[in-house]
């Protein structure tokens, strides 16, 4: 059950990493124009440079937020502490590889190995609940579900990132799912580490919406792709987190099967979609492109860039809600 107390230490993560993270990022905007760290915007026409590594402000407010809530509500402190070890250390994985290009077989190998202080300090219940069957026991393969989940939900929320606003927005989305998923099965953990991420989400996604000012960078997508993995194991939100990640994982399952396997974006020479001369983008024909959840989109026919992330939003949306349905039906089983 979570208690009014639990509530207030929900606002005040939310509050804490929210603000930050407003202050933080103009900041970082200003400093990496300076010092040339910036990527080109291969969504626009005119192909602008923007400040990239944004999501630096979203690793720090968490940070901030953890460890204020840590020294201020100790029952939980170990979970905070875990918490922050794993996206620390994945954020880590993701700022080198914005610095210099990790090979793509590497990374899910990196980002997986960060859910070990899960594994080693025991913050995980090897019993998922599932609707209608209910508890579960997975003692043996569980530890093993975790290093995975740890790769997929990490790439997954990586590869969505292509749009401006769109891994703020979808993760956003998703986070305040499982807030409220949180509420409904009573898990302190779940509620309140959702509200940390979900209030640096949306002050980030003030600045990277459509025209982004700023982009997130590895080092924030995987951070966010840590900090879900983290938050559905901890907090005991499994199942429910599939369900609300579903266009992530419908993104890059069909993007890895379309190319043939992991490769850096670099690497791949036919983009999933062009640019036309008025703005919109449009899906792209050439057999070698990734088929992609954007490039599914555009088989309807041309969109600008901010249309296409609106529907990615609804699709969010929709899975989001499909996640607290879910919620409810574990919490009546229960």
């Amino acid at each position: 059950m979570v208690s009014f107390s639990d509530v207030i230490y929900a606002v005040l993560g939310f509050t804490v990493s929210f603000v930050v993270t407003f202050i933080l990022v103009p900041l970082l905007i200003r400093k990496f124009k300076e010092k040339g760290i910036v990527g080109t915007d291969i969504h626009k026409s005119e192909k602008p440079e923007i400040p990239e590594m944004g999501g630096l402000s979203i690793l720090i407010s968490t940070i901030i937020a953890g460890i204020l809530l840590s020294a201020l509500y100790r029952e939980l402190a170990n979970i905070f502490i875990v918490f922050l070890i794993v996206v620390v250390a994945v954020g880590i994985i993701g700022a080198i590889d914005d610095i210099r290009p990790l090979n793509p077989k590497l990374k899910p190998i990196l980002t997986a190995l960060a859910g070990l202080p899960i594994i080693l300090l025991g913050t995980y219940v090897p019993r998922p609940v599932l609707p209608i069957i209910g508890k579960t026991r997975l003692t043996i393969v569980y530890p093993l579900l975790i290093l995975a989940s740890f790769a997929v939900s990490t790439n997954a929320v990586n590869m969505l990132d292509i749009f401006n606003g769109a891994m703020a927005g979808t993760c956003g989305i998703l986070f305040l799912a499982l807030l409220i998923a949180s509420i409904i099965l009573g898990s302190e953990a779940g509620l309140i580490l959702s509200a940390i991420m979900l209030g640096s989400l949306i002050a980030f996604y003030y600045y990277n919406k459509y025209p982004a000012k700023i982009f997130s960078g590895d080092v924030g997508s995987l951070a966010v792709g840590a900090a879900i993995a983290a938050t559905a194991i901890i907090g005991r939100l499994e199942i429910i987190t599939i369900v609300a990640m579903m266009p992530h994982i419908m993104n890059g399952f069909h993007s890895l099967a379309s190319i043939g396997g992991l490769l850096e974006r670099r690497q791949i020479k036919a983009r999933p979609t062009k640019i036309l001369s008025d703005g919109r983008l449009v899906a792209n024909e050439d057999p070698k492109a990734p088929i992609t959840l954007a490039r599914l989109i555009l088989a309807g026919g041309p969109l600008y860039e901010y249309e296409i992330v609106k529907v990615l939003f609804l699709l969010s949306a929709y899975s989001g809600l499909l996640a607290i349905i879910t919620a409810l039906i574990i919490a009546w089983g229960l």
